[in-house]
């Protein structure tokens, strides 16, 4: 897959979020599914395509298909998101999760990995850098979600001052899944995917452009400014290194 490819769906990711906020309604929760199903095709091609079909599979099972496993598990018996239940906006369920939620996962694993490979030499640290990250978005994509409706907690407390409806044992939950997502991702998926490459420069943008824009649409477009605040310095401890990195290498 040429690299004009990944810019071009990377493109489509960006336009879909910017009409976002200037929805309503039913739309947002399409725009919202179709949010994610080209960061899903944008992350497992661009694995394949640069780090080979073992990386890509690798990315799928850890994150799709082990994200589905956690959710379902999670909407069963409350464990380890806290106990609640997904709304019928986000398109069709299997066990009671909408089948759009495990392919979110697995969009924003792959950046996160990239992201993490980019800041340490030693394996335990990018797991943990990898696992930071991924949870750390969830601070802006929960409030976000729940403030829609698409889904809610029965009992959304204790939780971050500001931010309420998103129980802190949630983020806790993100945090643990994310830690055995990225230590499995990082066993199977082969040397490949230790390895940082030019053409990892879409993933990157997509990492820089989900915390930047998140950011400004918490604080701006959705009047969600707690966790526009929790989640610019939470998920910022791992993206804003990164940029001063890259900034530095220019």
């Amino acid at each position: 897959m040429r690299r004009y490819a990944f810019w071009a769906l990377l493109a489509a990711l960006v336009l879909t979020q910017i009409c976002y906020p200037l929805a309503g309604g039913g739309t947002r929760a399409k725009l919202t599914v179709l949010t994610v199903l080209i960061g899903y095709i944008l992350s497992v091609t661009h694995a394949a395509a640069t780090r080979g079909p073992r990386a890509a599979l690798a990315l799928v099972g850890t994150a799709t298909l082990g994200g589905f496993a956690v959710e379902a598990i999670g909407v069963a018996t409350g464990f380890p998101f806290g106990t609640y239940d997904y709304s019928g906006e986000l398109g069709p369920k299997l066990l009671d999760v909408p089948l759009i939620i495990p392919l979110a996962w697995t969009w924003m694993a792959w950046p996160a990995w990239l992201a993490a490979i980019r800041l340490s030499r030693s394996r335990q640290a990018r797991i943990a850098i990898a696992a930071v990250g991924l949870a750390a978005w969830d601070v802006f994509l929960d409030p976000q979600m729940v403030a829609e409706g698409y889904w809610r907690w029965q009992d959304p407390t204790p939780a971050l001052p500001g931010v309420e409806g998103v129980p802190l044992g949630n983020y806790l939950g993100w945090l643990g899944f994310a830690l055995l997502l990225m230590s499995t991702l990082s066993a199977i998926g082969g040397r490949k995917i230790e390895t940082p490459g030019h053409a990892d420069a879409p993933i990157i943008a997509l990492w820089f452009w989900t915390y930047a824009s998140s950011v400004l649409a918490h604080a701006v477009f959705l009047s969600l400014p707690a966790s526009a605040v929790w989640g610019a310095f939470l998920m910022g401890i791992v993206v804003l290194p990164l940029a001063v990195q890259q900034a530095k290498r220019r």
